[in-house]
């Protein structure tokens, strides 16, 4: 408790509203308190005025085709006697790019291109000290269906959450928990069959 910390971009004066709105719409990272993602964005490189910030317009960069995003950020790391740390680029859940950031203090802007094929989910790390919230890159108007693994999970998720739930709803909400249970194995059924496999 208390090591892991969400730092939000206040739109406004700091008040307890608008932090948690800024938590519901991703205008935030996690973090030790040592290392730093400021202002995560993204634009297509072959149109660079189209661009979003984390946490604005949904989260979404929509691409008419498959391209290469350009993606910047400020960061920061600071260590005693602390290697570089590593600024690792994450494509629906995997490292695909890595640079090194002197964990001196200094606040440095990175810049990292990665060619986007389909819809997909990019964020940034610093392992295990920090994490952006995803830009969500959307391929032709496509959902992004990255992990066939990961959506059945979350439809297992649903089973075994019901299993242990269902008997502490009162008789008299208990059919409405079971309609809502049901239809989230749905909306994870549809998303299943839109899935390549991993």
């Amino acid at each position: 408790m208390g090591l892991g910390r969400v730092y939000v971009k206040q739109r406004h004066r700091l008040t307890y509203d608008d932090w948690c709105e800024g938590i519901r719409t991703g205008r935030s990272y996690v973090s030790d308190g040592a290392h730093h993602l400021i202002d995560f964005r993204g634009s297509a490189v072959d149109a660079p005025k189209h661009s979003v910030e984390v946490g604005t317009g949904g989260s979404e960069l929509r691409l008419a085709r498959a391209g290469v995003v350009r993606l910047r950020v400020r960061a920061a790391a600071r260590q005693e006697k602390g290697d570089p740390a590593p600024v690792e680029l994450i494509v629906n859940g995997y490292p695909v790019a890595k640079q090194l950031l002197p964990q001196d203090g200094q606040e440095r802007e990175l810049v990292f291109e990665t060619r986007v094929e389909r819809s997909s989910w990019l964020a940034l790390r610093m392992f295990p000290g920090a994490h952006t919230n995803p830009i969500w890159v959307v391929v032709d108007g496509r959902p992004v269906r990255a992990s066939r693994r990961s959506a059945e999970w979350c439809l297992r998720g649903v089973d075994r959450c019901w299993k242990q739930k269902e008997r502490t709803y009162a008789e008299s909400e208990r059919e409405e928990a079971r309609r809502a249970y049901e239809h989230a194995r749905v909306a994870y059924r549809q998303i299943l069959s839109e899935t390549r496999p991993d």
